[in-house]
């Protein structure tokens, strides 16, 4: 059936801000959704209110309404437009429950509107736990033993009924929210009253545990015809316990025998069609009893998922392209594969190649929180690693994760306590996967770790082997090394720093001796059909040849055309999210403007930046140096772009600078002088610019000599540092001593910074764009909160609401003079603290931050355009003409997940802990809502 041509405009609903349980998967889909949509000239009116996303962006939608996700919203949305369909399934949990809440309430139908993608039916079905098991009872599949609990008294009896240990699962919520397993019965009365509250609806499932069983997923895509393809197969390396968002996970599945696939495969088709007959994608989710073969079914989600997200990339199929072509009409075999650009949209991917995705956490930030992994998912982000073997695969994934490890092991930091790593193999947390190659290492038995981990022995033989073979490197040195051996840990993924350190030796000189050897990296397409069909998309992954064969392979091609490199942000963290993507999408877009090939390198699989049709060229591959500086030697670009990718990026500038490669934009020196706090502080001193005093320390008794004479309280903090990591406020030497101690335990060697604290001062920002002459500020901010808690946790308010002219004038003069004299090419942000009409600075940041999406989504101006292309030398700042639109104020509000962690509170420093924004529009400051938070601004200030 071709489109629907009744369908002339379609509503897309968002997630709203990253929590835990839902991050930028939903931005990547539902920014691929509406430009889908728009390409069949239909009219997308979008609603979200996360300023941070690419999906809020003018160049997605017709119409963006950055309002709250409430029926008020939608309400508003329908006076103003004529709207036919609305599209509920790109926006997680959130836009799937506000459709539902608008249905009851009979919004759509008293405006005409059409639910597609999916229907209410399925999605109550899905939702509702004993709607769930009674429909996969009626078809034939299996379930876990229990039953749907209203109330307290009816879950004590199904516990009785059903005995321990038990699982407790909500309904209607996401990322495991309010479930968790119950072993011991003294603890469930708890456990099921946190679950009954969590539960929108006040219901739970309350069923027998499977803890230890293998999980798999599967996705899927069908359209109006009942076509179904399995788009594909994800095994869950960790067993069944730990929620899927929080599990290493592998693509194509690597234990699952033909014959078990192909019944989950008939399971799942008869799933999807049981629950209804909408087109769309669904996520099906099963556990195998490893000594049996009973599969039961975990759960459906009618939607585009987070492994939707993940299965996308891992394949180079668009599953949430493809299902909103479909949600409006189209059928699979009437639509074009993306990727070859020849073959039809109605055919199954095959891989010749493996994924692993490796969740990132951030324990770090939740003081006191519990750290074992369950049902309830805990991470904040995830990388995602693509090799010719699992081993390689699951290296470049650790590689990417930026938690100061260089891969699986080989790095000297490993666990040398035989009863702390016991103790982590049975209770599962972030860090279980380097603790199981500790155990191997340190000569614990294969046997012992199966049974306290329940991990299938396919995986763990790969990682004992990844161990055998550190200890078969470790016999020689550089110079005596075999070929044979070198090119075998190469190929199962060891980074070059990894064998350096077995081998004892410098990074380049492995560097140089595999180079001499032949043994070098080559990049093969991710084409979706095993290279059956030419692919079109150039979407690439590295590897290694046989050396003197595979020369020939390599599947990316250079082009004579000038080109740049942008280095992408890595995976979500506190700190570091979604607004560091946003920036370096924005940065390819103008590069491509500008006449540049572009380059895109990342390794977050949420991301738009890693959709393959945004850069000229994609390589997903862990933003570490000996990935990005082979992609460098092959493409020879004419520079690369570090100030759009956040940390991650700026990381590696003074590497690429030591190596001659050219950084576009603000020099390294430059970013260099601003993390140098005594630097940058002595150019303040001439400029004549305030600012609040201070001292660098590198040992604690320098630390209490130098508190001594700047006065308590103090503000303490590393340097080279995003999100304001491990800073804190102290009061006295005890607490002060303590905390340098506890950073350079963290960070050896790091350059620690007192400065006195100014309480009670006010805190504001400003973004501005240079080009090393002129100076444009794009936004001023005030924060409510006072100084001393993070700017990322402030509500900050765009215009200042309450500084007076003579304050604005001098912040304005500071940001002119600090942006010229630091030859800033690009963004700046500078932090200001303002007490007693005197305006100090706090610190300058010569790249992008985290305010600038915020600030182009309220003034309505694409400025990270504007400044990559003044990057670039391709412009000035006086070719711009600035008209930004300004009414009222726009509220920056922090969104935090303090939910997923009961037991620690919610107080608030110069350490960031929130996971996400929303942006607010009003009118003038009689505002009820900016009233409110005026009035708790001082709640939450802790140290």
């Amino acid at each position: 059936m071709p489109k629907d041509s009744s369908i002339k405009s379609v509503l897309i609903i968002g997630s709203g801000p990253i929590v835990i349980g839902q991050a930028c998967e939903f931005d990547y889909s539902g920014s691929q959704a509406a430009r889908s949509l728009r390409e069949e000239g239909i009219e997308v009116i979008l609603i979200n209110s996360n300023p941070a996303t690419i999906m809020t962006d003018p160049m997605n939608a017709d119409h963006v309404y950055l309002k709250p996700l409430e029926k008020a919203s939608i309400i508003h949305i329908l006076e103003n437009h004529k709207i036919d369909a609305v599209l509920p399934t790109m926006g997680g949990q959130t836009a799937l429950n506000l459709a539902i809440d608008c249905d009851a309430a009979g919004i759509w139908e008293k405006y005409g509107v059409r639910i597609i993608g999916v229907d209410i039916a399925a999605i109550e079905t899905t939702e509702d736990r004993e709607k769930f098991r009674l429909k996969m009872l009626e078809i034939g599949v299996g379930v876990c033993k229990g039953r749907t609990a209203r109330s307290f008294l009816e879950g004590k009896e199904i516990a009785q009924e059903t005995g321990f240990p038990l699982v407790i699962r909500p309904s209607f919520t996401l990322g495991g929210t309010g479930g968790g397993f119950v072993h011991d019965p003294k603890d469930f009365d708890a456990a099921l009253n946190k679950g009954l509250h969590a539960s929108p609806t006040h219901e739970v499932l309350v069923e027998q545990s499977i803890m230890g069983w293998k999980e798999y997923e599967l996705e899927l895509l069908r359209d109006n015809l009942g076509n179904v393809i399995i788009i594909c197969s994800i095994e869950n390396f960790d067993p069944m316990g730990i929620h899927t968002g929080d599990s290493i996970t592998v693509a194509p599945a690597m234990t699952l025998p033909d014959t078990i696939y192909q019944r989950m495969r008939d399971m799942a088709i008869n799933m999807m069609n049981a629950i209804g007959q909408f087109a769309g994608g669904c996520n099906v989710q099963f556990s195998l009893n490893p000594d049996t073969d009973e599969i039961i079914a975990i759960e459906i989600n009618p939607r585009v998922s987070r492994s939707s997200a993940l299965a996308s990339k891992a394949t180079g199929y668009p599953i949430a392209k493809i299902a909103a072509k479909m949600a409006i009409g189209y059928n699979l075999d009437e639509l074009t594969n993306a990727i070859t650009g020849t073959t039809s949209a109605y055919f199954e991917p095959a891989l010749d190649y493996v994924i692993v995705k490796v969740p990132r956490w951030n324990f770090d930030k939740f003081k006191g929180s519990d750290r074992t992994l369950g049902l309830q998912m805990k991470s904040v982000g995830e990388t995602m690693g693509i090799g010719r073997n699992f081993q390689e695969a699951l290296q470049k994934a650790c590689q990417s994760l930026e938690i100061k490890r260089n891969g699986m092991g080989a790095d000297g930091k490993e666990l040398r306590d035989q009863d702390a790593i016991m103790h982590s193999l049975a209770n599962p947390s972030w860090n279980r996967l380097f603790h199981i190659y500790d155990a191997f290492k340190m000569g614990i038995s294969f046997k012992t770790i199966q049974q306290a981990t329940k991990i299938d022995k396919w995986f763990l033989n790969q990682i004992e082997d990844l161990v055998r073979v550190e200890r078969e490197v470790e016999k020689y040195t550089i110079s005596n090394i075999p070929k044979e051996l070198l090119e075998e840990a190469k190929h199962k993924g060891f980074a070059d720093r990894q064998i350096a350190h077995t081998l004892r030796c410098l990074e380049s000189e492995v560097y140089d001796m595999r180079n001499s050897m032949g043994i070098k990296r080559i990049y093969k397409c991710v084409d979706t059909c095993a290279a059956e069909f030419e692919a079109k998309t150039p979407y690439y992954y590295s590897t290694f040849g046989q050396v003197g064969t595979d020369v020939l392979d390599n599947e990316s091609q250079v082009t004579p055309k000038k080109k740049v490199v942008v280095l992408g942000s890595g995976p979500n963290r506190i700190g570091q999210g979604i607004e560091f993507d946003y920036s370096c999408v924005h940065g390819v877009l103008a590069a491509k403007e500008a006449g540049y090939e572009t380059i895109m390198i990342n390794s977050n699989p949420e991301t738009v930046s890693t959709d393959f049709d945004i850069a000229d060229k994609l390589y997903f591959e862990p933003v570490f140096w000996e990935h990005v500086y082979d992609i460098i030697q092959h493409e020879k670009p004419e520079g690369v772009i570090v100030q759009l990718g956040g940390q991650t990026a700026l990381k590696l500038a003074e590497k690429l600078s030591k190596y001659g490669i050219k950084i576009i934009g603000t020099s390294y020196e430059a970013l260099d002088l601003a993390e140098d706090r005594g630097a940058f502080s002595s150019l303040l001193k001439d400029l004549g610019i305030p600012y609040p005093k201070f001292g660098v320390c590198e040992d604690a008794d320098n630390a209490v000599a130098l508190g001594r004479e700047l006065g308590y309280p103090l503000l303490v903090r590393p340097s080279y540092v995003l999100g304001g990591q491990s800073m804190k406020i102290v009061i006295n030497e005890q607490e002060l001593e303590q905390h340098v101690v506890d950073i350079l335990r963290d960070i050896p060697g790091n350059k620690i910074l007192l400065d006195h604290f100014l309480e009670n001062a006010i805190e504001a920002e400003a973004d501005a764009i240079c080009d090393g002459e002129d100076v444009y500020i794009i936004g001023m901010m005030e924060h409510i909160e006072p100084a001393g808690i993070h700017s990322g946790d402030s509500h900050s308010v765009l215009p200042p609401f309450d500084l007076s002219d003579n304050v604005i004038k001098q912040i304005e003069d500071h940001t002119r003079k600090i942006a010229v004299a630091l030859k800033t090419k690009g963004l700046l942000n500078i932090q200001f603290a303002v007490k007693d009409e005197v305006v100090y600075i706090i610190e300058a940041n010569p790249r992008a931050s985290r305010t600038v999406p915020f600030i182009c989504k309220a003034y309505q101006e694409p400025y990270v355009n504007y400044a990559t292309k003044v990057m670039l030398g391709d412009k000035k700042v006086k070719d711009f003409n600035f008209q930004p639109v300004k009414k009222g104020y726009a509220i920056k509000i922090p969104v935090f997940s303090f939910s997923k962690f009961p037991n620690v509170n919610m107080e608030l420093g110069p350490e960031m802990k929130s996971t996400g924004e929303a942006i607010y529009f009003i009118d003038d400051l009689k505002d009820d809502f900016f009233r409110k938070v005026y009035g708790e601004r001082n709640l939450y200030l802790s140290r």
